[in-house]
């Protein structure tokens, strides 16, 4: 059900937002490979621009097709180089418009489709995308315990 997607939604924005941001090392990269804490919060605002993107779209296009490329647009961002309580800041209001967007949803348009792949067709209901899109977040917010 959306609600209880929302809900989700808020509570990890909620969770993150309450810790103490000045003990986190946002800047170290695990390995030469891997991403940094402030790599991972641009991910996510990169996921949450698409996922905007293709939740307001889907209120009115059918079978709506975006993708992305992870490791590209991190590094095109530069977000290594940004200052921490920028990128929360625009990680909040990302997801506090998508919260906005979901629970105004359109009912009739919750089974709408949208492709989120990058080779075949791979088709989801509005309402699957939600649930994997703050899935995807938690995964990754994971890694900050």
């Amino acid at each position: 059900m959306i609600a209880d997607t929302v809900r989700n939604l808020n509570e990890t924005i909620n969770d993150i937002l309450n810790r103490d941001v000045n003990t986190i090392d946002w800047a170290t990269k695990p390995a030469p490979d891997k991403w940094s804490k402030k790599q991972i919060i641009g991910h996510l605002i990169d996921s949450a621009q698409a996922n905007l993107q293709r939740f307001v779209r889907c209120t009115y296009e059918e079978n709506f097709k975006l993708t992305y490329e992870q490791d590209e647009w991190v590094e095109a961002a530069h977000y290594q180089e940004a200052d921490i309580s920028e990128l929360l800041g625009l990680w909040k209001l990302l997801n506090l418009q998508i919260a906005r967007v979901l629970i105004n949803y359109p009912a009739d348009r919750l089974q709408a489709q949208c492709d989120n792949s990058k080779t075949d067709p791979s088709l989801h209901t509005v309402e699957w995308l939600a649930a994997d899109y703050v899935a995807h977040m938690q995964h990754h917010l994971k890694q900050f315990n």
